[in-house]
C-alpha cells in the first residue's frame, strides 16, 4: 500500500505533516504518563512481583497498557475500559429499539450515544480500578492500605483513563488516524524491543535453543503476512442498478458490487474472547495467592496453555465473530432495505427479503474462513508459548491490532496525499486558466465584420 508514496509529496503536504507532528506529541504525553505512577504504592514489592509474574498474564495485560500496569503509572488500565464501553454500546443499540432508533436520528443521536459511552467508561473504569486497589492491598504491594489509599487509586486510575479518552478523540480529529487503535498500537509496539532483549537474551544464556529462536522469528513474519493478505480479502457481491430518472437526466444501467469482508468484525472477537478467559487469571495475578478452592480448580483448568482453555478461546472467537458481524458489522436486512432504496438488486435474487437471506447466507460461508483465520492466528502462538516457554508475550490479538492500525494509518495518510495533489492540480489549472484570460485580452477580440 505504501508503493505510490512519494516522498516530495509528503513534503510538500503542510497539513498531512502537522497532522502527523499532533499526533506524536500527543502520543508522547501518552508514554510520558505511563511512567508516572499512582501514589501510595511500594515501588520495590511492585518490581519484584512484576518480576515474578511477568512470563503470564501481567506481561500479557502490561503490554497491552504500554508498561503503565507493570509500573502502576496513572494510565494503568489503559483505554481498555472505553473499548469495552463503546462494544457493549454497540451491541446494546442493534438489541434495544430506543437505542437503534436513536442511531437513525443522524449526528444528533450519534452524540448521545457517544455520550452514554463515555458514562459507561467511567462507570467500568471505576469498577475496575477499585478492584486493582483492592487487588494491590491483598498482594501487600502498598506503603498505607484503607479507604484513603483506594480513594486516590481510583480518582487516579479513572482520571487518566478519561484523559486518554480525550487524547485519542484529539488525535482522530486533528491528527491522522484513529486516536483510540493509534494509543494501543504505540503500548504494545512500545514494549517489543525489552521483550525481544528478553527473548535473545534467553537463547544467548541456552534456555531457549537457536532453532527455536529462528522459528519464531519465521512464524512472526509468516502470521503477519498471513494477517495482511486476510484483512484486505473480500467476497464481492455483484449488484445491478437499473436505468432510472434522476431530475432531468436518465442514467444508463450500471453494475457495481458489494464488498463483504471475509472479517468482518476485525479484532473484537479476540479482545473479546481473551477479556473474559484471561478474567480468572488476572483475578488470581493480584491476589497474591490467597485463592479459594473453586478458583484453583477454574485455574487448574482454564490456565493458559490448558486444552480446556484453547477450547474455550476458540469456541468464543467464533461465537463472538458471528455475533458482531450479524449484530453490529453487517447487518443484511441494513444492507438488503438500503439496496432496496437505491433501486438495486443482485442479479437473480428479488429485493427486499430475498435479498436479505441471500446476503445471510453468504455471510455466514464468508465467516467460516473469517472465523477460523481468527482462531489460528490466536491459537498458534499460545499453542508455540506453552511448548517451547518463550519468555514474552506473543499474542495474535496483539499482531491483529499492530496489523490493522498501520494498514488503517498508512491509507489514511495516502487519502491526504491524493487531496493535496488534487488541490495542486486544481490551482494549477486556474492559474493557468487565468493565464489564458490575460494572454486573450491583450491580443484582445476577433473584430466584427
Amino acid at each position: 500500500m505504501a508503493a505510490n508514496t512519494s516522498w516530495a509529496a509528503l513534503g510538500k503536504a503542510t497539513d498531512l505533516r502537522n497532522r502527523i507532528l499532533f499526533t506524536l506529541a500527543l502520543l508522547v504525553v501518552y508514554r510520558i504518563g505511563t511512567y508516572l505512577p499512582v501514589p501510595g504504592i511500594d515501588g520495590g514489592a511492585l518490581r519484584d512481583f512484576v518480576e515474578q509474574a511477568g512470563q503470564g498474564i501481567a506481561g500479557m495485560v502490561s503490554m497491552f497498557t504500554g508498561g503503565a500496569l507493570g509500573r502502576m503509572g496513572i494510565f494503568a488500565l489503559g483505554i481498555m475500559p472505553y473499548i469495552s464501553a463503546s462494544i457493549i454500546v454497540q451491541l446494546l443499540t442493534s438489541m434495544v429499539p430506543a437505542l437503534e432508533q436513536l442511531k437513525k436520528e443522524g449526528e444528533q443521536g450519534r452524540k448521545k450515544i457517544n455520550q452514554y459511552t463515555r458514562y459507561g467508561t467511567v462507570l467500568l473504569a471505576t469498577f475496575q480500578a477499585y478492584g486493582l486497589a483492592a487487588s494491590l492491598e491483598a498482594g501487600d504491594l502498598v506503603h498505607e492500605p484503607g479507604w484513603y489509599f483506594r480513594a486516590a487509586c481510583v480518582i487516579t486510575l479513572v482520571g487518566g483513563t478519561m484523559f486518554l479518552m480525550w487524547l485519542g478523540e484529539q488525535i482522530t480529529s486533528r491528527g491522522l488516524g484513529n486516536g483510540i487503535s493509534l494509543i494501543i498500537f504505540v503500548g504494545i509496539i512500545a514494549e517489543v524491543p525489552a521483550a525481544l532483549a528478553q527473548f535473545f537474551e534467553s537463547g544467548r544464556s541456552g534456555a531457549i535453543s537457536p532453532a527455536v529462536i529462528v522459528g519464531v522469528l519465521v512464524m512472526v513474519v509468516a502470521v503477519i503476512a498471513f494477517v495482511v493478505f486476510m484483512e484486505r480479502a473480500l467476497r464481492k457481491i455483484t449488484i445491478q442498478y437499473p436505468r432510472r430518472q434522476v431530475g432531468m437526466k436518465m442514467t444508463e444501467a450500471q453494475s457495481s458490487h458489494l464488498p463483504v469482508k471475509v472479517n468482518p468484525a476485525g479484532v473484537i472477537p479476540a479482545i473479546f474472547a481473551s477479556s473474559l478467559l484471561l478474567l480468572p487469571t488476572t483475578i488470581s495475578t493480584f491476589s497474591g495467592g490467597q485463592t479459594s478452592p473453586v478458583m484453583s480448580t477454574i485455574l487448574a483448568y482454564f490456565g493458559p496453555g490448558q486444552p480446556l482453555y484453547l477450547l474455550f478461546f476458540a469456541a468464543m472467537i467464533v461465537f463472538f465473530a458471528y455475533f458482531y458481524t450479524f449484530n453490529v458489522a453487517f447487518k443484511p436486512d441494513d444492507v438488503a432495505d438500503n439496496l432496496k432504496n437505491q433501486s438495486g438488486f443482485v442479479p437473480g435474487i428479488r429485493p427486499g427479503k430475498r435479498t436479505a437471506e441471500y446476503l445471510e447466507y453468504v455471510v455466514n460461508r464468508v465467516l467460516v474462513l473469517g472465523s477460523a483465520y481468527l482462531a489460528a492466528v490466536c491459537l498458534l502462538p499460545e499453542i508455540l508459548r506453552a511448548q517451547f516457554a518463550i519468555p514474552f508475550y506473543f499474542g495474535g490479538t496483539s499482531v491483529l491490532i499492530v496489523v490493522s492500525v498501520t494498514m488503517d494509518t498508512i491509507q489514511q495518510a495516502q487519502s491526504h496525499l491524493l487531496a493535496h495533489q488534487y488541490e495542486g492540480l486544481i490551482q494549477k489549472s486556474q492559474l493557468r486558466g487565468k493565464g489564458k484570460g490575460k494572454a486573450r485580452k491583450k491580443r484582445g477580440g476577433p473584430t466584427r465584420r
